[in-house]
């Protein structure tokens, strides 16, 4: 079974949500990315953030996390259907990745992933390109992070 098979090209699909703790917040940063504004809660609240706010990274992290639970409860169930899940990975890479607005601390990211194009590598039979468009919006629905992304498939 192919992702074109079981995504049309152009659906969203949801793949879960995180929520920002402090305590997530601070511990990605102390390790990832520490910038005041991600690790110093007097700091951020001076900065043109205004309060402490996760790192970017980390809310592409999330996004991976989410999608990684998501595609291990897909394949469970399409195995208890009698039906073989596509073998992905690993990425081919991503572009114009955008962090739109910060992400504070409470905040629930909602995210998705969109199946934009799908197609066999000439050069390599029985791989499959997967084209994406990753997305996370907070509970306001207001967009806060957005990738494209390259997927290989294996038949």
């Amino acid at each position: 079974m192919r992702m074109s098979e079981l995504y049309e090209i152009g659906a969203k699909t949801e793949l879960g949500t995180y929520r920002f703790t402090e305590e997530s917040i601070l511990h990605f940063a102390t390790r990832f990315d520490p910038q005041p504004f991600h690790v110093d809660r007097e700091a951020a609240e001076r900065s043109l953030f205004g309060g402490l706010c996760a790192s970017g990274w980390h809310t592409c992290a999330a996004w991976m996390k989410t999608f990684l639970a998501y595609w291990a409860a897909e394949s469970a169930r399409l195995a208890a259907e009698g039906k073989v899940p596509p073998t992905l990975g690993p990425s081919a890479g991503f572009r114009n990745l955008q962090w739109l607005r910060p992400v504070f601390v409470d905040d629930t990211v909602a995210y998705s992933v969109t199946l934009v194009a799908s197609r066999p590598l000439a050069s390599r039979p029985g791989w499959i390109m997967n084209s994406t468009l990753a997305e996370g919006v907070n509970q306001a629905g207001d967009p806060v992070m957005r990738f494209q992304g390259s997927v290989l498939e294996f038949e």
